[in-house]
C-alpha cells in the first residue's frame, strides 16, 4: 500500500468546498461581521522603532481624497480605491510601513520606521523628525484637521534599575516632568519591590511641542516580541486619541451652559405665570413653543456629540485597564494623570447632557399642564355654547308651536271660507241650504281635521329620522 501523501494546505479550500452545501444560504452580513474582528490587526514593531502618528478629523473628507493622498507615496501611484473600503490599509516599503485607518469621525495615519541612532536612551531631547522617511510635505498635506499628533520612540532598556532609567528618560524629554507607568503589571508576591514586575515602561509629558507633536517613550527589555510592542503602541496611541475625542464634548457643554440657564429661568417664569393665571393661554403657549423649539434644536445639534463623548470615555477606561499599570516611584501613572483631568470634564459633559434632557422633559410636562388648562377652558366654553344652543332650540320649538297653532287657524279659516263659497253656490243653484249655518256647523270638524293632518305629518317626519 502506498503511503498517504500529506495534505497540501493550498488544497484545503477545495476539499472543504462540498461541505458548504450542507449549510443554509449565508446571511448577507455573515462574512462582513465575521471578519470585523480582523478589520484592524495589531502591528508588529521591531525595536528600536519610531512611530509618527497623526489623527485627523475626516468631516468632509472623502475616501477618494485620502486615496489620492496615499498615491503620493513611492510606488503607490496605481493604488486602487477598493483597498480603502475596509477602513484599514497597511503599505509596506523599504525599511518602513505606513498604516491608514478610517473611523467614524477621524482617520489615523501611522508611519513605523527605524529609530535614529541619536535618539536612544542617553540622548537629551533628540530630534526625531530629522530622520523622517516620508516627505514633510506629504505629512503636512494629509486631508483633514489634526486632532492628535504623536512621536513615539520604542527601544530596549534595562528595567531593573528604576532610578537610572528614570534619569535617562527625563533627560530624553529635556529634563521636564514626565508621567510614567510600568505596563503589564501582574502582582507576584515572590518578587521583591525592587524587581521588575512588568513587561515595559511608558513615559510621556502630555504636552504639544514646538513641532506640533506630543512625545511618548516606551522602554522594553531585550527579547520583547514584536507583537507585544505592536499591541503596546496601539493601546497607547488609541488611549491618547480617544482621550482627545472624548474632550471634544467639553467646549459644547460649556457653550450650552448660559443657554440652559436662561431656558431654565424662562421655564420657571412660564410655570409661575401658569400657576397664578397672570397671562393668557395664547401668550403662554407662544412663549412655551419658542422655548421648546430652542431646547429641541440644542438637543438635535449636540446629542450626537454627547453620545460620542460617552463612548470615547468608555474606550479610554478600557485602554487604561488593558495597560495594567504599576506606579513608578516619584511619578503619576498615565491612567491616574489622565483620569484626574479627564473625569471632571466627562462629569461636566454628562451633567450638561442630563440637564438638557431634564429641561426637555420639564418643557413637555409644562406643555401638558398648559394643554390641560386649555382643554378645560375649551370644555367650559363648549358647555356654555351647548346651553345657549339648547335654550335657542327650546325658544325655536315654542315659536314653532305658536306658528303651528296660527297655521291651523289660518288653514281652517281658508277651508271654511271655501265651504262657505260652496254653500252659497249651492243655494244659488236652488238647493234649500243656509250657507252661513252650514259653515258654522263645520268649523269644529274642519279644525279637528286640520289638527289631525298636522299631527300625522309630524309623526311621519319623526319616523323617517
Amino acid at each position: 500500500m502506498q503511503p498517504t501523501a500529506p495534505l497540501d494546505p493550498r488544497s484545503a479550500p477545495t476539499a472543504l468546498a462540498p461541505l458548504t452545501s450542507l449549510l443554509p444560504p449565508d446571511d448577507p452580513l455573515r462574512v462582513t461581521l465575521h471578519n470585523e474582528v480582523h478589520a484592524r490587526p495589531s502591528a508588529r514593531v521591531r525595536l528600536p522603532a519610531l512611530i509618527i502618528y497623526v489623527a485627523v478629523l475626516n468631516a468632509g473628507v472623502t475616501r477618494e481624497q485620502e486615496c489620492a493622498h496615499l498615491r503620493r507615496l513611492p510606488g503607490q501611484q496605481e493604488l486602487p480605491l477598493d483597498r480603502l473600503h475596509g477602513n484599514f490599509l497597511r503599505l509596506r516599503f523599504e525599511g518602513y510601513t505606513v498604516k491608514w485607518e478610517r473611523h467614524t469621525e477621524f482617520t489615523r495615519y501611522s508611519i513605523v520606521q527605524a529609530l535614529p541612532a541619536g535618539a536612544l536612551l542617553g540622548a537629551e531631547e533628540p530630534d526625531l523628525l530629522s530622520a523622517l522617511v516620508v516627505a514633510p510635505d506629504w505629512l503636512r498635506s494629509i486631508p483633514g484637521r489634526t486632532v492628535a499628533a504623536i512621536q513615539m520612540a520604542m527601544l530596549h532598556g534595562d528595567l531593573t534599575d528604576q532610578r537610572a532609567l528614570m534619569a535617562q528618560a527625563q533627560a530624553w524629554f529635556g529634563g521636564r516632568t514626565v508621567v510614567a507607568s510600568q505596563l503589564g503589571h501582574v502582582p507576584n508576591p515572590l518578587l521583591t519591590p525592587g524587581q521588575a514586575q512588568g513587561h515595559s515602561w511608558a513615559l510621556t509629558e502630555f504636552r504639544i511641542g514646538a513641532d506640533g507633536f506630543e512625545r511618548m517613550l516606551v522602554v522594553a527589555p531585550p527579547g520583547t516580541s514584536e507583537t507585544r510592542t505592536g499591541r503596546i503602541s496601539q493601546r497607547l496611541l488609541e488611549l491618547e486619541t480617544y482621550r482627545l475625542m472624548a474632550l471634544r464634548g467639553l467646549p459644547v457643554a460649556k457653550q450650552l451652559g448660559p443657554m440652559l440657564a436662561e431656558a431654565e429661568d424662562a421655564l420657571a417664569g412660564i410655570t409661575a405665570r401658569l400657576e397664578h393665571k397672570t397671562a393668557s393661554d395664547q401668550d403662554l403657549l407662544d412663549t412655551l413653543v419658542s422655548l421648546a423649539a430652542r431646547v429641541e434644536r440644542a438637543t438635535a445639534e449636540h446629542i450626537y456629540r454627547f453620545s460620542a463623548t460617552r463612548a470615547y470615555d468608555t474606550l479610554v477606561g478600557q485602554r487604561i485597564t488593558e495597560l495594567r499599570e504599576k506606579a513608578i516611584s516619584g511619578t503619576q501613572t498615565i491612567g491616574e494623570f489622565m483620569q484626574r483631568r479627564l473625569s471632571p470634564a466627562m462629569a461636566t459633559v454628562a451633567a450638561t447632557a442630563q440637564r438638557l434632557a431634564s429641561l426637555s422633559e420639564r418643557v413637555s410636562r409644562t406643555s401638558a399642564l398648559l394643554r390641560t388648562r386649555v382643554d378645560i377652558a375649551t370644555e367650559v366654553q363648549n358647555q356654555q355654547l351647548l346651553e345657549k344652543l339648547t335654550r335657542g332650540q327650546e325658544l325655536q320649538l315654542r315659536l314653532q308651536s305658536t306658528v303651528e297653532g296660527l297655521s291651523i287657524a289660518a288653514i281652517s279659516y281658508y277651508v271654511i271660507s271655501l265651504l262657505l263659497y260652496g254653500g252659497k253656490a249651492l243655494k244659488a243653484a236652488g238647493v234649500p241650504l243656509n250657507p252661513e249655518m252650514a259653515a258654522g256647523a263645520l268649523v269644529p270638524l274642519v279644525l279637528w281635521a286640520v289638527w289631525y293632518t298636522t299631527r300625522r305629518i309630524h309623526a311621519k317626519l319623526h319616523a323617517e329620522h
